[in-house]
């Protein structure tokens, strides 16, 4: 018998530059998204205010991060050869240690909302109004 469980979703939104070194196709340019992340959160039981979580506990634990570490800046393999370049002209940039994909970034999201206590089951980066990413916990 499958366990019951509530769920709420908070959505968000950021931009971000990026490119993908090992592509072979227009992303392997710097090129820019308007982000849509959606963490949702899961509990078999409610709180004692009839919750899973506040909507707003969901952003205030993640959204100053996101504004702090991602928006409206260059997301970039640490080896990236233009992390020098951009740095050199004084420009923020964020660097991962994979490729800096919509799947690795919600992991990325997903990992900070999971550091933050929250019990955060999925998260969902959508990189444009056709294409999302997902990372999940597994069972």
């Amino acid at each position: 018998m499958a366990r019951s469980m509530y769920t709420v979703t908070e959505t968000l939104f950021f931009c971000y530059g990026h490119r993908l070194l090992d592509h072979r196709g227009k992303c392997a340019h710097p090129h820019g998204h308007n982000a849509r992340v959606e963490i949702t959160l899961a509990a078999g039981s409610l709180d004692s205010k009839g919750m899973v979580a506040d909507f707003t506990e969901i952003a205030d634990a993640v959204k100053g991060w996101i504004e702090e570490n991602l928006d409206h800046l260059m997301i970039l393999r640490r080896d990236d050869p233009l992390v020098d370049a951009l740095r050199s002209l004084g420009e923020p940039v964020h660097l991962m240690e994979v490729s800096p994909t919509a799947e690795a970034i919600a992991r990325l999201i997903f990992d900070v909302a999971r550091e933050r206590g929250l019990p955060v089951v999925e998260v969902r980066l959508w990189e444009t109004e056709q294409s999302v990413a997902a990372y999940r916990a597994e069972g």
